[in-house]
């Protein structure tokens, strides 16, 4: 155990040796962060060049693949510079940054997934009201809320955890997390306990109580209505509902490593599993809302055959 200090880089153990196959895992990582970057880029490019898209689904749409952005350049970037080190090491003020980044990352797609459930439930369930309803101010307001919470909220995390003292600095992740940071520290943490516990509860289950009235709402609307407004809710709704229980898989998984033991399972899997929220939502969302989307659909053909 080091004694009490300001530790100035941390050491990110869950990396193993991997020879010459790190040259082989950098490719992957490569290519799934071309992909990740090239699917979102083109589908903000559509939404944002279109103005027959200029409306708030579509908007919020563009809003989720901006952040898909954010968070993987937030980690991928990361990855690829340790896959190919020999050793593995940050600097503390790289570590919080990333922390920063990547837990804004999560903050934002929950928000974002809240005001998409929120801006359905207003067209499916009064849908001649929804132009009064869903006024400029208010998606200003749903912006505003979706991207400035939880800038605000990592912002007293960071600060809160780079003040620590901290007795270790071995990581057991392939990044920075905020929770094993917070786990070396030599003294009390119940404020930066409290603080993650109030935190978490706005961000996760505030728009997962949101969500949940939503679509409570939205169901009563289908069984009672007709066929064409079910069918309208599945084609709209589906999507959004696959997006969502994908992301709070991965969360879970990743808040599950954090809180327990979890050393019995492979290195290997343990590893993949703490990924999975960081990629797998990047990569889900533009295939999910692309191929169902059918508007979306279109302009992305016509564009891809135009300059063929």
């Amino acid at each position: 155990m080091m004694n009490s200090t300001n530790v100035s880089y941390f050491i990110l153990s869950a990396y193993f040796d991997t020879g010459l196959f790190k040259y082989l895992c950098f490719m992957i990582v490569m290519s799934l962060y071309v992909l990740i970057v090239g699917s979102n880029l083109l589908l903000v490019v559509v939404i944002c060049m279109n103005r027959s898209l200029h409306e708030p689904m579509y908007l919020f749409l563009c809003s989720l693949f901006v952040n898909e952005l954010v968070g993987s350049s937030g980690l991928f970037p990361f990855l690829l510079v340790q896959i190919l080190s020999d050793i593995h090491t940050v600097s503390a003020p790289l570590c919080f940054l990333q922390n920063f980044f990547l837990y804004c990352y999560g903050g934002v797609e929950y928000l974002n997934l809240a005001a998409m459930s929120y801006d359905r439930y207003l067209a499916i369930c009064y849908p001649l009201q929804y132009n009064t309803r869903m006024t400029f101010n208010r998606i200003t307001v749903l912006f505003a809320v979706t991207w400035l919470c939880p800038f605000l909220l990592c912002v007293v995390m960071t600060s809160l955890s780079s003040s620590l003292q901290l007795c270790g600095n071995i990581i057991d992740k392939v990044y920075c997390d905020n929770y094993s940071v917070v786990k070396l520290a030599c003294y009390d943490t119940s404020v930066n306990n409290v603080y993650g516990l109030v935190s978490t509860s706005l961000i996760i289950f505030c728009p997962l109580i949101l969500i949940f009235y939503t679509y409570m709402k939205i169901l009563r609307v289908c069984f009672s209505g007709s066929k064409q407004t079910r069918q309208k809710a599945v084609s709209t709704c589906t999507p959004h509902l696959a997006s969502l229980l994908n992301f709070s898989c991965g969360a879970c998984f990743e808040i599950s490593q954090s809180r327990f033991n979890m050393n019995n399972l492979p290195n290997t899997l343990r590893i993949v599993l703490s990924l999975y929220w960081l990629t797998c939502q990047p990569v889900f969302n533009p295939l999910l809302y692309g191929l169902n989307m059918s508007k979306i659909r279109i302009i992305c053909k016509s564009l891809v055959f135009a300059k063929m």
